[in-house]
C-alpha cells in the first residue's frame, strides 16, 4: 500500500490535477471566507464550513476521476492487478494519497482561524469539530468518488458520474421533502449528507454521524475492491 501511496502522491504533483484541486479550493473558500467573516468582522466560520460541503461536491471528482479511469486507458490496470500486492492496499493506496490532497486543502481553515483571532474570539473546538465533519465527508466523498472512476475508462466520464452521484446525495432533504410515506421520508433523512454534516456546523457532536460517514467510507472501498476482484478473474 505504501508504494502505491507514494506513487499517486507524485503521480497528484506532477501533473497539474493537486495544483488546479487546490488552486480552485483556496479561491472559493477564500472568496465565501471574505464574504462571511472579513467582510462583516465576524469570528463565526460556520458559515464558510457550510461552502465547503458544496465546494467538495464539485471538486472530489476531479481529484479521484484519474485514480483509475486512467489505468484502464492507458493499459496499465492489469499490470497492476497482478503486482504483488493486494487489491485491498491498491485501492487503500490511491485513497489515502487522495485523502491526503484533501486534507493540505481543508486545513487552510485553520490559516482563516488564526486570521479571525487577531480581530477577535475563535471558538477553537467548534473549528476542530467543524474541521472534523469536512475531513469525514471528504473521506466519504472520496471514497464514492474512486468507485466511480473504477467503473470507466474515461476521466470526464468518471469526474460528471461523481459529481452526480454526490449531488444526489445532496438532494436526499429535498426528494424526502416530497415523499408522504412516513418511514421512508424517514429512512431518508437519515441518510442524509447534508443534515448530519449541518449538526457539526452548529457544534453538535453526533457520533453516529461519525459512524455513518467512516461506515460509507468503507462500503464504498470495498465495492471497488470488489470490481477489481472482478476484473482479475475475469
Amino acid at each position: 500500500m505504501g508504494a502505491i501511496y507514494r506513487r499517486e502522491i507524485g503521480a497528484f504533483f506532477s501533473s497539474s490535477i493537486a495544483y488546479i484541486f487546490l488552486a480552485v479550493f483556496y479561491v472559493f473558500s477564500g472568496l465565501f471566507f471574505s464574504l462571511d467573516n472579513v467582510a462583516v468582522g465576524s469570528t463565526n466560520l460556520s458559515g464558510v464550513f457550510s461552502t465547503l460541503f458544496f465546494i467538495s461536491i464539485f471538486l472530489i471528482p476531479i481529484l479521484t476521476m484519474r485514480l483509475f479511469s486512467e489505468e484502464k486507458k492507458q493499459r496499465t490496470e492489469q499490470g497492476l492487478l497482478t503486482a504483488p500486492v493486494s487489491l485491498t492496499g491498491i485501492v487503500l493506496g490511491k485513497y489515502f494519497a487522495a485523502l491526503t490532497m484533501f486534507v493540505i486543502a481543508v486545513s487552510i481553515v485553520f490559516i482563516y482561524g488564526l486570521i479571525l483571532s487577531l480581530f477577535g474570539t475563535v471558538a477553537w473546538l467548534t473549528l476542530f469539530a467543524n474541521y472534523l465533519a469536512v475531513l469525514l465527508v471528504g473521506a466519504a466523498f472520496i471514497a464514492i468518488g474512486l468507485f466511480v472512476s473504477s467503473l470507466t475508462e474515461n476521466q470526464v466520464v468518471a469526474a460528471v458520474g461523481g459529481i452526480v452521484c454526490l449531488a444526489l446525495l445532496f438532494l436526499i432533504d429535498v426528494i424526502a421533502s416530497f415523499v408522504n410515506i412516513g418511514w421512508i421520508q424517514s429512512m431518508l433523512y437519515d441518510l442524509s449528507f447534508y443534515t448530519r454534516y449541518y449538526e457539526f456546523t452548529c457544534g453538535i457532536f453526533n457520533l453516529s454521524s461519525v459512524l455513518f460517514y467512516l461506515s460509507t467510507a468503507v462500503l464504498f472501498n470495498f465495492f471497488t475492491v470488489r470490481v477489481f476482484e472482478k476484473r482479475r478473474w475475469s
